[in-house]
């Protein structure tokens, strides 16, 4: 099984657990039934995902139910064949809010290659590091780069942390690291004291190659999104884990959680995924108009850099985070704000030829291995809009 048909895998894991939580939504149990109506005999879906017969069929009753009881007013969606998707679709589960389809039944269901006429390339593992002394080395996929405490294999940056050479005294002075991602491009890293970190698209991020033992561990987001999966904070004499990221101050023991500030959007998105974390609006610890929350799994705070303000939302985490598994999920964005995530992927220049086109609502889940001309085909055949490229832009019509 190839790494991508793998990490899908484990998506739809992840979606049966929570389904079985009941915390699924409706968009996912359809695509839950999607798959499981996409094998011809029943030993197949056992074979493929191992589940045991009685949580099958439990999966599929209760699906059954709840979608033949979905609201007509909800948007239509798209049903897919699954396993075909698999191999080859471009896209699950993609509906307009805007109307309904006129030719439901033909869309996405051709197995016929798409021809790729463009030269734009899909976004890979690829990262500058910036050393101490200030000097920059390129990591990309299939090239090979060691450190004294670190190594690359092009793919990911790994530090070492074995305890008598990785931890710094009070004493010593810490030096730092930069790994900055550029658009068409993803990262992981993992730092010194065994936290790891992914660093999406158009992202710069700051550490220490070093932790002092029992002080706190504190890196920087300098701009874009990264994913935190945090070393303990009782592996580590009980210090705290910070992430700095514009005004905000984020404080963890150990947890994971998604952290996003690009420069062209007004707001800092913080989303918990397990444990807990403490926000202060103010990293540079002046106690004048502060503002201290805490976040719960499954909860997004949203810092507003006009005004400072923080709003804490319910989310459900799987979209937020589901770049980090090569996945791109929208829970009826704008044909604008998803465009602006694809453009940052697949390093393109997008131009809108017909305005009002920005406002369609979408939502559905990608697969960021796919050629952007397959995914803009299936944008086009829901005959709400056309697109041309030229050389690195798309035009939308």
């Amino acid at each position: 099984m190839k790494k991508e048909d793998e990490i899908n895998r484990d998506f739809l894991l992840q979606i049966i657990n929570k389904y079985l939580n009941g915390t699924s939504t409706i968009e996912e149990e359809e695509l839950l039934i999607n798959y499981y109506e996409s094998f011809q005999k029943e030993e197949e879906w056992n074979a493929e995902l191992g589940l045991e017969e009685e949580i099958k069929h439990r999966i599929h009753s209760r699906i059954l139910s709840k979608v033949n009881n979905v609201s007509r007013k909800e948007p239509k969606v798209v049903h897919l064949n699954f396993k075909k998707y698999l191999k080859y679709a471009a896209a699950i589960l993609i509906f307009l809010s805007l109307g309904y389809y006129a030719a439901e039944n033909k869309l996405f269901n051709s197995e016929i290659p798409l021809k790729i006429n463009n030269t734009i390339e899909i976004g890979t593992d690829k990262a500058t590091l910036t050393l101490e002394d200030g000097s920059n080395v390129l990591l990309e996929k299939g090239k090979e780069y060691k450190l004294a405490n670190a190594k690359s294999d092009g793919e990911k940056l790994v530090y070492s942390i074995e305890e008598d050479k990785n931890t710094a005294s009070p004493t010593q002075e810490i030096t730092y690291n930069y790994l900055t991602v550029p658009r068409g491009g993803h990262f992981y890293v993992e730092l010194a004291d065994g936290t790891n970190v992914w660093l999406n698209s158009e992202t710069k991020f700051k550490y220490p190659t070093k932790f002092i033992k029992g002080q706190p561990r504190t890196v920087e987001l300098l701009y874009g999104e990264a994913y935190f999966d945090v070393s303990h904070s009782s592996n580590h004499n009980g210090a705290a884990f910070k992430v700095n990221s514009g005004v905000q101050e984020i404080e963890v023991l150990g947890t994971e959680f998604n952290v996003k500030f690009y420069q062209d959007d007004n707001n800092l998105y913080t989303t918990l995924v397990k444990g807990k974390v403490a926000l202060n609006n103010n990293n540079n610890n002046n106690n004048n108009n502060s503002i201290k929350k805490t976040l719960k799994p499954g909860q997004q705070s949203i810092l507003n850099s006009t005004n400072n303000d923080i709003t804490i939302v319910n989310v459900d985490v799987s979209y937020e985070i589901a770049w980090k598994n090569g996945l791109f999920m929208f829970d009826k964005k704008s044909l604008k704000e998803i465009m602006v995530i694809l453009s940052r992927w697949y390093d393109i220049k997008v131009v809108f030829e017909n305005k009002s086109k920005q406002n369609i609502i979408m939502s559905g889940l990608l697969k960021k291995s796919d050629n952007i001309e397959e995914l803009l085909k299936n944008f086009e055949r829901t005959g709400e809009i056309k697109y041309s490229i030229q050389e690195n832009t798309v035009l939308l019509k």
